[in-house]
């Protein structure tokens, strides 16, 4: 089996997977939050052109990680995913000097499918909801926790099947630098929905604006890794632990 077919099956395969979990995703949600959800969906759309490209790996890094989150724990598994499919296919449309990659925009948004619908339903979970810790810390922990492995795990695969490389190396090359961003992404969400408990979800959506400043530290940071003599320094170093 050649690199290309390997390549095409993979993609398949995560394509199956998003149908799958998408498919029960809708079966089980039954609550629909119009407002909220077209809010999230318009605001997780335009911060999805906000990308920051991760020096030393072949990928981009988008801004718009904490409305996938806020969607999550704040909507339905449904909602979730429609609003992660179409976030993620304005952040794959081409700009103007590039071409559509019709391959990669197909195994994006099925990854990003998979990945919210997990951790929409492991935050959703019966056995969760009996816990004492369910809204506060432990929900949003493993949703989090769902969502970058479901991310990372993926890309990290694809990568290592299209450019021959070990796939663990990768992985932990891609975590140990969008890591800190799901740890901020999570606190961000977190008070989302402590405001919106007492002040509505409207002014909640307000906190959102300090995701741009975040934007700018990601690109000016990695911006100057970028300009080093060896950009790949932070991906090989964090490699010799895997």
């Amino acid at each position: 089996m050649n690199n290309t077919r390997q390549i095409k099956t993979f993609i398949g395969a995560m394509m199956a997977a998003a149908v799958i979990t998408a498919g029960y995703a809708g079966l089980v949600s039954h609550t629909v939050h119009t407002y909220f959800a077209l809010a999230v969906l318009v605001l997780a759309a335009a911060t999805s052109r906000m990308k920051v490209k991760l020096p030393g790996i072949n990928g981009n890094m988008s801004v718009n990680l904490p409305f996938l989150l806020t969607a999550v724990v704040s909507l339905s598994a449904a909602e979730a995913v429609v609003i992660t499919c179409v976030s993620t296919a304005v952040q794959c449309w081409p700009r103007k000097v590039a071409k559509f990659n019709p391959q990669q925009t197909a195994f994006n948004i099925s990854m990003m499918a998979f990945a919210s619908c997990l951790a929409s339903l492991m935050f959703h979970a019966a056995w969760l909801r009996g816990t004492q810790w369910s809204s506060t810390t432990l929900g949003p922990a493993l949703a989090t926790a769902t969502l970058f492995l479901g991310q990372t795990a993926p890309v990290a695969a694809i990568v290592a099947v299209s450019e021959g490389k070990a796939a663990g190396q990768i992985w932990w090359g891609l975590a140990h630098l969008s890591f800190p961003y799901y740890v901020v992404s999570a606190g961000v969400t977190t008070m989302v929905q402590a405001v919106s408990s007492h002040l509505g979800w409207g002014l909640a959506l307000a906190v959102f604006p300090v995701m741009y400043g975040i934007h700018r530290s990601y690109r000016l940071y990695f911006g100057r890794v970028a300009e080093s003599p060896c950009p790949e320094a932070l991906v090989k170093a964090a490699g010799a632990f895997s």
